[in-house]
């Protein structure tokens, strides 16, 4: 299986091919960004699908993060990988941020827990919690950091993501410290990749939104009604 994956999700914008026949990433490319993913990212896929010596229509299938992670961004991976695939004719899979950090950790040790956190800014995070073998036992959501302790905690607690750091430095003083603590600013592209081609399809991927953007409408703003 040849998979393209597309993650602008966070704080960087990536791009991989996976080939599944030869176990191998062909080609990949990532740049840290806050911003700008519109711009960089369509010449990225040019670049990363020329390298991997590729045609669209040779794809077998499209993965893309789906969130939790920057409203912008998520709309503008999503709205690529969703144009890719309706134009060479293949299925596209989305995927959460939460579990591309948790990837690597289960594969390298899946019998401990993992959880994943992304920092979701005025003390909460968007948390997933995996229990040995991998299962979801707290799917993704947004709570308070403290709640996100206490999901975490344990002794042999893993914990990966934007917010590892956050949620290690509220650690309760009379719990074991955690075995692992990962500080990321986004997954890894290559590991986006594999989670694509293992997924089930369930149709056109779309954005995981946990909470209202930050945004709103300003009253003040509108014009009065004649």
């Amino acid at each position: 299986m040849r998979v393209l994956a597309i993650d602008t999700a966070l704080d960087a914008c990536s791009v991989a091919v996976l080939d599944t026949q030869r176990a191998a990433i062909t080609a990949s490319e990532t740049r840290e960004m806050t911003r700008g993913h519109a711009e960089a990212l369509m010449p990225m896929i040019a670049r990363v699908m020329d390298h991997a010596k590729i045609e669209f229509i040779e794809l077998d299938r499209i993965a893309v993060t789906v969130g939790p992670g920057s409203f912008t961004g998520l709309r503008v991976g999503i709205a690529a990988a969703r144009g890719i695939a309706l134009a060479a004719g293949k299925p596209a899979v989305g995927l959460t941020t939460l579990s591309g950090f948790a990837a690597p950790h289960i594969a390298d040790d899946d019998t401990k827990p993992v959880t994943a956190v992304i920092d979701a800014r005025h003390e909460h995070v968007y948390v997933q919690v995996f229990a040995p073998g991998g299962r979801t036992i707290i799917a993704p959501r947004l709570a308070p950091l403290r709640e996100a302790v206490r999901a975490a905690s344990g002794r042999t607690a893993r914990i990966v993501g934007s917010a590892a750091e956050l949620v290690a430095s509220a650690w309760p003083s009379d719990e074991p410290m955690p075995v692992l603590v990962d500080q990321r600013s986004a997954p890894d592209i290559g590991w986006i990749a594999r989670l694509g081609a293992a997924a089930d399809e369930h149709g056109p991927p779309k954005p995981l939104y946990l909470r209202a953007p930050d945004a709103q409408p300003q009253d003040a703003a509108r014009l009065p009604r004649r």
